[in-house]
């Protein structure tokens, strides 16, 4: 094999790759920083503001019937304290058409166990409560709903759909909630979303808005870097000194 060729491609594909490395280092510091300077998230804790089970008069095959379908497919049921009072959180199957998540049908409906009243308004007010509650019971004010993951929503987050919720703060303080989980998915603030965004165009390449040509470069680029490792190994046997 000659060497001298195998040397100028390792030389040459080295440095058109080499950005991608240092991009990679960039983004293990900022990991780093973000480990050092973010606090961890806080533990898992019942969301909801509690409430009074004596208080509970209608059994859940009662507070289905009160949606007044016929015969629903209940797909799940959960019992939710909501302003202190108990909710029943009904899911039943939406049409074929529909995402089961979509609030229009398919997504969480809510009947009180209390007297049967049933509240299309109550998912938005159950988040807004997980919200304030993780907040400190500050006032929080709801300016999205994310069907789908956005630049700052990114999709290793993993649930949809949510709520995100603004508490006016210096801070620009934001969370992410899901009434499905009855969590909050994801708390940050001005600070956390710059380092976070750097992270991302670093170790993702997140300034490739299209998700095909960012995963298009980042393999080409991890064949590059395979590369010149394997041509870096041949060229230590090509030119190792010769035995006596």
């Amino acid at each position: 094999m000659n060497s001298r060729i195998i040397r100028k491609l390792h030389r040459w594909l080295g440095l058109a790759f080499s950005v991608s490395v240092l991009i990679a280092s960039g983004s293990g510091i900022i990991h780093n920083v973000m480990t050092s300077t973010q606090a961890p998230p806080p533990p898992v804790k019942p969301s909801g503001g509690g409430m009074d089970v004596n208080a509970i008069k209608l059994s859940v095959a009662e507070a289905v019937a009160k949606l007044g379908d016929d015969k629903p497919e209940v797909l799940a049921v959960n019992l939710r304290g909501i302003g202190g009072q108990p909710w029943y959180q009904i899911f039943v199957k939406a049409p074929a058409t529909q995402k089961i998540f979509t609030t229009t049908s398919g997504g969480p409906r809510y009947v009180s166990a209390v007297d049967g009243r049933v509240d299309p308004a109550m998912d938005e007010a159950y988040a807004s409560e997980i919200a304030s509650k993780f907040l400190g019971g500050a006032s929080v004010k709801k300016t999205d709903y994310l069907t789908n993951f956005n630049s700052e929503y990114i999709n290793i987050f993993r649930v949809l759909p949510v709520y995100r919720f603004d508490a006016g703060d210096a801070l620009e303080t934001r969370v992410y909630v899901s009434t499905t989980t009855g969590s909050m998915t994801r708390h940050t603030d001005k600070q956390r979303q710059f380092e976070a965004n750097i992270f991302t165009n670093f170790h993702k390449l997140g300034f490739i808005s299209d998700k095909k040509t960012r995963d298009l470069v980042l393999t080409v680029v991890n064949i590059g870097i395979f590369l010149v490792s394997c041509l870096g190994i041949v060229l230590f046997v090509v030119t190792r000194p010769k035995s006596r």
